[in-house]
Protein backbone atom coordinates (compact mmCIF):
# COMPACT_ATOMS: atom_id res chain seq x y z
CA UNK A 1 0.00 0.00 0.00
CA UNK A 2 1.62 3.64 -1.07
CA UNK A 3 0.67 7.06 0.93
CA UNK A 4 1.61 10.13 0.75
CA UNK A 5 2.52 11.57 4.53
CA UNK A 6 3.65 14.95 5.73
CA UNK A 7 7.19 15.09 6.26
CA UNK A 8 8.62 14.93 10.01
CA UNK A 9 12.01 15.59 11.65
CA UNK A 10 12.05 11.15 11.72
CA UNK A 11 12.83 11.26 7.32
CA UNK A 12 15.39 14.33 7.48
CA UNK A 13 17.90 11.60 7.81
CA UNK A 14 16.18 9.62 4.70
CA UNK A 15 16.05 12.48 2.90
CA UNK A 16 19.44 13.28 2.98
CA UNK A 17 20.53 9.81 2.12
CA UNK A 18 18.18 9.51 0.26
CA UNK A 19 19.70 12.95 -1.72
CA UNK A 20 23.29 11.73 -1.23
CA UNK A 21 22.77 8.70 -3.16
CA UNK A 22 25.28 7.69 -5.89
CA UNK A 23 22.53 6.03 -8.12
CA UNK A 24 20.23 8.77 -8.10
CA UNK A 25 22.40 11.79 -7.28
CA UNK A 26 23.20 12.47 -10.95
CA UNK A 27 19.66 13.26 -11.69
CA UNK A 28 19.95 16.08 -9.31
CA UNK A 29 21.41 19.54 -11.07
CA UNK A 30 23.49 20.25 -7.65
CA UNK A 31 25.26 17.20 -6.71
CA UNK A 32 26.91 18.01 -4.01
CA UNK A 33 27.43 16.09 -0.75
CA UNK A 34 24.74 17.25 1.72
CA UNK A 35 26.18 17.26 5.48
CA UNK A 36 23.74 16.60 8.57
CA UNK A 37 24.32 20.48 9.20
CA UNK A 38 22.86 21.35 5.97
CA UNK A 39 20.41 18.96 5.83
CA UNK A 40 19.49 20.23 9.55
CA UNK A 41 19.14 23.81 7.97
CA UNK A 42 17.34 23.53 4.67
CA UNK A 43 14.73 21.18 6.61
CA UNK A 44 14.42 23.54 9.05
CA UNK A 45 13.43 26.18 6.41
CA UNK A 46 11.75 24.10 3.78
CA UNK A 47 10.63 20.46 5.64
CA UNK A 48 6.91 21.72 5.80
CA UNK A 49 7.38 21.51 1.90
CA UNK A 50 8.04 18.01 1.42
CA UNK A 51 5.94 14.95 2.01
CA UNK A 52 7.10 11.39 2.34
CA UNK A 53 6.09 8.44 0.07
CA UNK A 54 5.83 4.97 2.30
CA UNK A 55 4.99 2.00 0.66
CA UNK A 56 4.14 -0.92 3.38
CA UNK A 57 4.99 2.05 5.94
CA UNK A 58 8.35 2.27 4.91
CA UNK A 59 10.17 5.35 3.20
CA UNK A 60 10.15 4.98 -0.68
CA UNK A 61 10.82 8.63 -1.87
CA UNK A 62 9.99 12.29 -1.47
CA UNK A 63 8.24 14.65 -3.25
CA UNK A 64 8.27 18.61 -2.51
CA UNK A 65 7.35 21.75 -3.95
CA UNK A 66 9.43 25.16 -3.12
CA UNK A 67 8.44 28.29 -5.57
CA UNK A 68 6.28 26.11 -7.18
CA UNK A 69 9.09 24.22 -8.40
CA UNK A 70 8.89 19.94 -7.91
CA UNK A 71 11.43 18.41 -6.07
CA UNK A 72 11.34 14.41 -6.49
CA UNK A 73 13.28 11.24 -5.83
CA UNK A 74 12.52 7.92 -5.32
CA UNK A 75 14.36 4.99 -3.48
CA UNK A 76 16.45 2.72 -6.22
CA UNK A 77 14.77 -0.06 -4.16
CA UNK A 78 11.14 1.09 -5.18
CA UNK A 79 11.94 2.11 -8.51
CA UNK A 80 9.92 1.02 -11.46
CA UNK A 81 7.02 0.03 -8.77
CA UNK A 82 4.93 3.24 -9.81
CA UNK A 83 6.36 5.10 -6.57
CA UNK A 84 7.63 8.24 -8.76
CA UNK A 85 3.74 8.23 -10.81
CA UNK A 86 2.22 8.01 -7.49
CA UNK A 87 3.43 10.88 -5.76
CA UNK A 88 4.01 13.36 -8.66
CA UNK A 89 -0.30 12.80 -9.21
CA UNK A 90 -0.66 12.95 -5.68
CA UNK A 91 1.68 16.19 -5.61
CA UNK A 92 -0.65 18.20 -8.11
CA UNK A 93 -3.91 17.69 -6.65
CA UNK A 94 -2.04 19.31 -3.50
CA UNK A 95 0.07 22.20 -5.85
CA UNK A 96 -1.42 21.69 -9.09
CA UNK A 97 0.19 25.15 -10.48
CA UNK A 98 3.86 23.16 -9.68
CA UNK A 99 6.18 22.40 -12.93
CA UNK A 100 9.31 20.69 -12.93
CA UNK A 101 13.00 21.57 -13.83
CA UNK A 102 14.69 18.25 -15.16
CA UNK A 103 17.93 17.96 -16.57
CA UNK A 104 17.50 17.45 -20.42
CA UNK A 105 20.31 14.30 -19.77
CA UNK A 106 17.66 13.03 -17.26
CA UNK A 107 15.82 10.89 -19.55
CA UNK A 108 14.35 8.64 -16.56
CA UNK A 109 12.75 11.71 -14.88
CA UNK A 110 11.39 13.14 -18.53
CA UNK A 111 9.45 10.05 -19.61
CA UNK A 112 8.00 10.00 -16.01
CA UNK A 113 7.03 13.53 -16.04
CA UNK A 114 5.74 12.77 -19.26
CA UNK A 115 3.65 9.80 -18.09
CA UNK A 116 1.47 12.19 -15.59
CA UNK A 117 0.80 14.72 -18.08
CA UNK A 118 3.90 17.00 -18.13
CA UNK A 119 4.56 18.70 -21.80
CA UNK A 120 8.06 20.47 -22.35
CA UNK A 121 7.75 23.72 -22.60
CA UNK A 122 11.37 25.34 -22.66
CA UNK A 123 14.55 25.01 -22.60
CA UNK A 124 17.33 26.76 -20.32
CA UNK A 125 20.99 26.77 -22.21
CA UNK A 126 24.00 27.70 -19.99
CA UNK A 127 27.49 28.11 -21.32
CA UNK A 128 30.18 26.13 -19.32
Amino acid sequence: MMELVENKKEYWEFIRNLRNHPDVKTGFVFQDYISEEQQKAYMSKYGDCFYICLVDEKPAGYVGVIDKDIRLCTDPDFQGMGVGKYMINQLMSLHPNAFAKVKIDNIASIKLFEKCGFKKSFYILEKK
